[in-house]
């Protein structure tokens, strides 16, 4: 038989239980929409996590992101606009560390300007509608950002000299340039192109495919060229009318500060958002123009797949007040030539 005591327990613990039951349905119950949420997130981008306490953790993330991205949407007028992309289970830092991989300049600049005395520019150009950009790529968690921009910019020189588009192969850089660069922890698109240069050219993406991490020179594929450039020139720094004169003439390598979460979640619009100098990701500028409201912008080709931004693009706005141009944009351009 149980004791009075006995029971006057087992009481209390049911009492406890179902408090503490009730309290934890009280706590998830507002989360609810916002979990169902995760769990479509998680089947439209195949994401798994390793346990319950990774979901939990990255649910958590995902939370604040996506309650970030709708308060920013749901602000005064902007001329942009973000989403909720695959990058959503990442926080910024994570998502820096990644995607990023840009290396500021240390070393001295050329001081050849081949377009200084270009006087007559269109007010728009898009080097896509020339058949000079290849379609846009995606990096994956490899820093190699500066692989993508400087093979874009010796695309579009060599479509531009030869008549032909080819897609050429970032894995060769990552693999076989690692004197001064350092596949996907980093590096700088004027050492790539002194590498291609020195290796008299570049083989395609095809011929030695893209596996997004470190590997070893596969060097009877990298024998194997498909492109050239003769050299490379530094736009002046700190001159978006510099910048400009060159992207008339060709795609051009530039680096950006793109650490931030508007970055992150770019999703359309031209971007005036706020951004530093501390330049860490390459991408190429391929053109430029005006929206319909009269803000001007650049037309910049990113390697973060054609699930961010405009189809892979974003548009940044150009002639701030700023010299160096939004995000840095204008400190330290480049282009190979041929």
């Amino acid at each position: 038989m149980v004791s009075t005591t006995s029971w006057k327990l087992l009481l209390v613990a049911m009492s406890l239980l179902g408090l503490c039951a009730s309290q934890a349905t009280a706590r998830t119950a507002p989360d609810a929409p916002m979990v169902e949420r995760h769990e479509k997130w998680m089947a439209e981008n195949g994401r798994v996590y390793a346990d319950e306490a990774e979901k939990a953790k990255r649910f958590n993330i995902f939370k604040e992101n996506v309650e970030y991205v709708e308060s920013f949407n749901e602000a005064a007028a902007r001329t942009y606009k973000l989403a909720v992309n695959r990058f959503a289970d990442l926080t910024n830092d994570e998502f820096r560390a990644s995607r990023n991989g840009y290396k500021m300049a240390s070393r001295p600049k050329s001081s050849s300007f081949r377009y200084s005395n270009v006087t007559a520019a269109p007010a728009s150009i898009d080097w896509r509608k020339k058949g000079a950009v290849t379609a846009v790529k995606d990096q994956g968690q490899c820093g190699c950002c500066w692989a993508f921009s400087a093979v874009a910019a010796t695309e579009g020189i060599n479509q531009i000299t030869t008549g032909n588009l080819v897609s050429l192969s970032e894995q060769e850089l990552v693999d076989c340039d690692t004197s001064q660069d350092q596949g996907c922890n980093g590096g700088l698109m004027d050492d790539a192109f002194e590498f291609i240069i020195s290796n008299k050219g570049l083989t395609t993406e095809a011929n030695y495919p893209y596996k997004g991490v470190d590997g070893t020179c596969n060097t009877k594929k990298e024998s194997s060229d498909a492109a050239k450039i003769t050299g490379y020139e530094d736009v002046p720094a700190n001159s978006e009318s510099a910048l400009l004169k060159a992207v008339v003439n060709q795609p051009v390598s530039v680096a950006i500060d793109a650490s931030g979460s508007d970055f992150q979640f770019y999703s359309s619009g031209v971007f005036t958002g706020e951004c530093g100098t501390e330049l860490d990701h390459g991408v190429t500028a391929v053109g430029y123009g005006a929206a319909s409201d009269g803000t001007k912008y650049w037309l910049v080709k990113n390697s973060w797949g054609t699930s961010w931004g405009e189809n892979g693009y974003i548009r940044m706005q150009r002639d701030v007040g700023a010299a160096e141009g939004l995000c840095g944009i204008a400190m330290e351009a480049s282009y190979p030539t041929a």
